[in-house]
Protein backbone atom coordinates (compact mmCIF):
# COMPACT_ATOMS: atom_id res chain seq x y z
CA UNK A 1 0.00 0.00 0.00
CA UNK A 2 3.15 2.16 1.05
CA UNK A 3 4.49 1.76 -2.70
CA UNK A 4 0.65 2.44 -4.41
CA UNK A 5 0.28 5.75 -2.86
CA UNK A 6 4.23 6.34 -3.54
CA UNK A 7 2.86 6.09 -7.49
CA UNK A 8 -0.03 7.82 -6.60
CA UNK A 9 1.12 10.86 -5.14
CA UNK A 10 1.71 13.20 -8.25
CA UNK A 11 -1.36 11.89 -9.25
CA UNK A 12 -3.32 13.46 -6.10
CA UNK A 13 -2.28 16.25 -6.28
CA UNK A 14 -2.66 17.14 -10.35
CA UNK A 15 -6.08 15.32 -10.88
CA UNK A 16 -7.43 15.13 -7.58
CA UNK A 17 -6.29 18.66 -6.60
CA UNK A 18 -6.02 17.69 -3.06
CA UNK A 19 -3.32 18.95 -0.97
CA UNK A 20 -1.49 17.96 2.22
CA UNK A 21 -0.59 14.74 0.53
CA UNK A 22 1.11 13.36 3.65
CA UNK A 23 -2.17 13.30 5.65
CA UNK A 24 -4.21 11.53 3.39
CA UNK A 25 -1.61 9.22 2.96
CA UNK A 26 -2.03 8.43 6.76
CA UNK A 27 -5.75 8.36 6.28
CA UNK A 28 -5.77 5.80 3.51
CA UNK A 29 -3.21 3.49 5.70
CA UNK A 30 -5.86 4.39 8.92
CA UNK A 31 -8.48 2.99 6.09
CA UNK A 32 -6.84 0.10 5.06
CA UNK A 33 -6.16 -1.35 8.72
CA UNK A 34 -9.94 -0.90 8.65
CA UNK A 35 -10.61 -2.91 5.15
CA UNK A 36 -7.94 -5.54 6.26
CA UNK A 37 -9.98 -6.35 9.09
CA UNK A 38 -13.12 -6.26 6.87
CA UNK A 39 -11.59 -9.04 4.21
CA UNK A 40 -13.92 -12.47 4.22
CA UNK A 41 -11.81 -15.43 4.74
CA UNK A 42 -12.39 -17.59 1.34
CA UNK A 43 -10.08 -20.59 1.63
CA UNK A 44 -6.49 -18.92 2.67
CA UNK A 45 -3.73 -20.38 -0.31
CA UNK A 46 -5.98 -23.40 -1.14
CA UNK A 47 -8.01 -20.77 -3.05
CA UNK A 48 -7.32 -18.58 -5.80
CA UNK A 49 -9.50 -16.10 -4.62
CA UNK A 50 -7.68 -15.12 -1.67
CA UNK A 51 -4.50 -14.09 -3.85
CA UNK A 52 -7.82 -11.71 -5.71
CA UNK A 53 -8.36 -10.26 -2.46
CA UNK A 54 -5.39 -9.35 -1.24
CA UNK A 55 -4.02 -7.95 -3.99
CA UNK A 56 -6.98 -5.47 -5.16
CA UNK A 57 -8.53 -5.24 -1.32
CA UNK A 58 -6.17 -2.03 -0.31
CA UNK A 59 -8.15 0.02 -3.31
CA UNK A 60 -11.18 0.20 -1.40
CA UNK A 61 -9.47 2.42 1.14
CA UNK A 62 -8.34 4.44 -1.17
CA UNK A 63 -11.39 4.59 -3.21
CA UNK A 64 -13.36 5.51 0.24
CA UNK A 65 -10.96 8.36 1.23
CA UNK A 66 -10.93 9.80 -2.11
CA UNK A 67 -14.59 9.64 -1.76
CA UNK A 68 -14.84 11.40 1.59
CA UNK A 69 -12.18 14.34 0.03
CA UNK A 70 -15.07 14.88 -2.89
CA UNK A 71 -13.34 12.92 -5.37
CA UNK A 72 -15.13 12.46 -8.89
CA UNK A 73 -15.56 8.04 -9.39
CA UNK A 74 -13.80 8.87 -12.51
CA UNK A 75 -10.69 10.29 -11.44
CA UNK A 76 -10.28 7.89 -8.22
CA UNK A 77 -10.75 4.91 -11.41
CA UNK A 78 -7.89 6.70 -13.38
CA UNK A 79 -5.83 7.16 -10.58
CA UNK A 80 -6.07 3.98 -10.03
CA UNK A 81 -5.62 2.20 -12.65
CA UNK A 82 -2.75 3.74 -13.42
CA UNK A 83 -1.47 3.54 -10.19
CA UNK A 84 -2.03 -0.65 -10.34
CA UNK A 85 -0.37 -0.34 -13.72
CA UNK A 86 3.15 1.81 -12.63
CA UNK A 87 3.06 -0.94 -9.82
CA UNK A 88 2.81 -4.05 -12.08
CA UNK A 89 5.11 -2.78 -14.33
CA UNK A 90 8.17 -2.93 -11.18
CA UNK A 91 7.98 -6.50 -11.61
CA UNK A 92 10.16 -7.56 -14.79
CA UNK A 93 9.07 -8.16 -18.38
CA UNK A 94 10.10 -11.62 -18.13
CA UNK A 95 8.56 -12.62 -14.57
CA UNK A 96 5.11 -11.01 -15.69
CA UNK A 97 5.64 -12.93 -18.66
CA UNK A 98 6.09 -16.39 -17.11
CA UNK A 99 3.39 -15.60 -15.16
CA UNK A 100 0.96 -15.01 -17.73
CA UNK A 101 2.09 -18.44 -19.78
CA UNK A 102 1.61 -20.35 -16.39
CA UNK A 103 -1.96 -18.87 -15.91
CA UNK A 104 -2.55 -19.62 -19.62
CA UNK A 105 -1.19 -23.42 -19.91
CA UNK A 106 -3.21 -26.27 -20.00
CA UNK A 107 -1.93 -27.48 -16.70
CA UNK A 108 -3.56 -24.35 -15.08
CA UNK A 109 -6.79 -24.39 -17.51
CA UNK A 110 -7.55 -28.07 -15.78
CA UNK A 111 -7.13 -26.37 -12.36
CA UNK A 112 -9.31 -24.03 -13.48
CA UNK A 113 -12.43 -26.29 -14.21
CA UNK A 114 -11.51 -28.12 -10.78
CA UNK A 115 -11.60 -24.84 -8.46
CA UNK A 116 -14.63 -23.76 -10.72
CA UNK A 117 -16.78 -27.02 -9.83
CA UNK A 118 -15.77 -26.34 -6.26
CA UNK A 119 -16.73 -23.12 -6.21
CA UNK A 120 -20.70 -24.24 -6.42
CA UNK A 121 -20.15 -25.87 -3.10
CA UNK A 122 -20.24 -22.20 -1.88
CA UNK A 123 -18.21 -23.61 1.10
CA UNK A 124 -17.71 -20.16 1.91
CA UNK A 125 -20.35 -17.62 1.69
CA UNK A 126 -18.35 -14.66 0.64
CA UNK A 127 -16.67 -16.30 -1.87
CA UNK A 128 -16.22 -16.25 -5.64
CA UNK A 129 -18.98 -18.65 -7.62
CA UNK A 130 -17.91 -19.13 -11.30
CA UNK A 131 -17.64 -21.61 -14.43
CA UNK A 132 -15.19 -22.65 -16.91
CA UNK A 133 -15.86 -21.48 -20.17
CA UNK A 134 -14.44 -23.90 -23.57
CA UNK A 135 -14.25 -22.08 -26.07
CA UNK A 136 -16.87 -22.79 -29.27
CA UNK A 137 -17.03 -22.91 -32.87
CA UNK A 138 -15.68 -19.50 -34.36
CA UNK A 139 -14.41 -18.33 -30.91
CA UNK A 140 -11.01 -16.66 -30.87
CA UNK A 141 -10.52 -17.04 -27.19
CA UNK A 142 -8.68 -19.78 -25.32
CA UNK A 143 -10.66 -20.00 -22.29
CA UNK A 144 -13.10 -18.61 -20.04
CA UNK A 145 -14.76 -17.90 -16.78
CA UNK A 146 -18.07 -16.75 -15.74
CA UNK A 147 -18.37 -15.21 -12.54
CA UNK A 148 -21.77 -16.09 -11.10
CA UNK A 149 -21.48 -14.64 -7.91
CA UNK A 150 -18.58 -11.97 -6.65
CA UNK A 151 -16.31 -11.71 -3.30
CA UNK A 152 -15.74 -8.03 -4.20
CA UNK A 153 -19.62 -7.41 -5.01
CA UNK A 154 -20.46 -9.21 -1.82
CA UNK A 155 -17.88 -6.88 0.32
CA UNK A 156 -19.28 -3.84 -1.54
CA UNK A 157 -23.19 -4.60 -0.27
CA UNK A 158 -21.86 -5.52 2.80
CA UNK A 159 -19.80 -2.27 3.62
CA UNK A 160 -21.50 0.58 1.82
CA UNK A 161 -18.88 0.56 -1.33
CA UNK A 162 -21.03 -0.19 -4.31
CA UNK A 163 -20.32 3.08 -5.97
CA UNK A 164 -16.47 2.28 -5.77
CA UNK A 165 -17.01 -1.21 -6.96
CA UNK A 166 -16.91 -0.61 -10.76
CA UNK A 167 -13.50 0.84 -10.13
CA UNK A 168 -12.21 -2.34 -8.83
CA UNK A 169 -13.79 -4.02 -11.94
CA UNK A 170 -11.45 -1.82 -13.85
CA UNK A 171 -8.18 -2.74 -12.89
CA UNK A 172 -8.46 -7.37 -13.90
CA UNK A 173 -7.51 -5.22 -17.51
CA UNK A 174 -4.28 -4.20 -16.42
CA UNK A 175 -3.46 -6.83 -14.50
CA UNK A 176 -3.97 -9.05 -17.34
CA UNK A 177 -2.24 -6.84 -20.15
CA UNK A 178 1.12 -6.87 -17.85
CA UNK A 179 1.14 -10.79 -17.96
CA UNK A 180 0.52 -10.33 -22.16
CA UNK A 181 -3.01 -11.90 -21.64
CA UNK A 182 -5.47 -10.08 -23.64
CA UNK A 183 -8.91 -9.91 -21.57
CA UNK A 184 -12.13 -9.20 -23.18
CA UNK A 185 -15.03 -8.73 -21.03
CA UNK A 186 -18.27 -7.28 -22.06
CA UNK A 187 -20.25 -7.55 -18.87
CA UNK A 188 -19.96 -7.71 -14.76
CA UNK A 189 -22.14 -8.26 -12.13
CA UNK A 190 -21.49 -4.84 -10.61
CA UNK A 191 -22.92 -3.37 -13.58
CA UNK A 192 -26.16 -5.26 -13.58
CA UNK A 193 -25.49 -8.55 -14.94
CA UNK A 194 -26.11 -11.92 -14.44
CA UNK A 195 -22.57 -12.88 -14.57
CA UNK A 196 -19.21 -11.44 -15.62
CA UNK A 197 -18.11 -13.15 -18.80
CA UNK A 198 -14.01 -13.13 -18.80
CA UNK A 199 -12.16 -14.28 -22.36
CA UNK A 200 -8.92 -15.11 -22.46
CA UNK A 201 -6.29 -15.14 -25.11
CA UNK A 202 -2.59 -14.35 -25.51
CA UNK A 203 -1.35 -11.05 -27.08
CA UNK A 204 0.22 -11.52 -30.06
CA UNK A 205 4.25 -12.00 -29.69
CA UNK A 206 5.91 -8.44 -29.28
CA UNK A 207 2.47 -6.56 -28.52
CA UNK A 208 3.61 -4.10 -26.00
CA UNK A 209 2.09 -5.64 -22.81
CA UNK A 210 1.91 -2.61 -20.85
CA UNK A 211 -0.88 -1.10 -22.79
Amino acid sequence: MRHRLDLAGAMLSERAHLTAIDGIRQEVMDEFEIVLTQMPYVGGAASRMSDFFMRLIGFMAISRVLRRHGVSLSVIGEIERETYKAQLLTVPEAERLASGRQFMSSENQTLLREQAAKSHRQEFPEDFVYDFVEPGAGDSFEFGINYKACGFCKFAARHGDKEILPNICGLDFNAYAAQGIHLERTQTLAGGASHCNFRFSRRPSGQDVAS
